[in-house]
């Protein structure tokens, strides 16, 4: 496995630990993380707070030039509003750990020419399978349903 995608997956247990929704993601520049999150919508009581914003968050604000040439990794395929900050910040690539249990807008990216690897990894889909089966009103939540 990628060690990039280890890390999305390290920041996903975590917040299951904090009892929040097992997502996670790292922003990567130049083989270097410059910023990892996890999903803390129940944690914070956020509305807003998903992995990959909270990867975004912890980078700090950045040059557009380091967006531009930077790799988004997360644990499950972005929603709208992810979705939406990638094509803001012109973020190039994004490597998603799955898409099985929850297919986000990936459709969107590549439509706006965003490089999209789905790497359909086991321990990511486990993850999520098994939260949504224990705690479906959670995830029914967060997706907004």
């Amino acid at each position: 496995m990628d060690s990039f995608l280890g890390a999305a997956i390290e920041e996903a247990k975590k917040g299951l630990s904090e009892g929040g929704i097992p997502i996670g993601s790292v922003l990567v520049h130049n083989g270097k993380i410059l910023g990892r999150g996890h999903n803390q919508r129940i944690q914070k009581g956020s509305p807003t707070l998903h992995g990959e914003i909270d990867a975004l968050e912890n980078a700090g604000r950045l040059p557009a030039s380091v967006y531009a040439e930077s790799v988004l990794y997360t644990t499950l395929s972005p929603c709208a509003m992810c979705t939406g900050a990638i094509l803001l910040y012109k973020i190039p690539k994004v490597v998603i750990g799955e898409n099985k249990t929850f297919l986000g807008e990936e459709s969107l990216l590549k439509s706006r020419g965003v490089m999209i690897e789905v790497v359909q990894d086991p321990s990511c889909i486990v993850l999520m399978e098994e939260f949504i089966r224990s705690k479906p009103e959670l995830w029914n939540e967060d997706i907004g349903v």
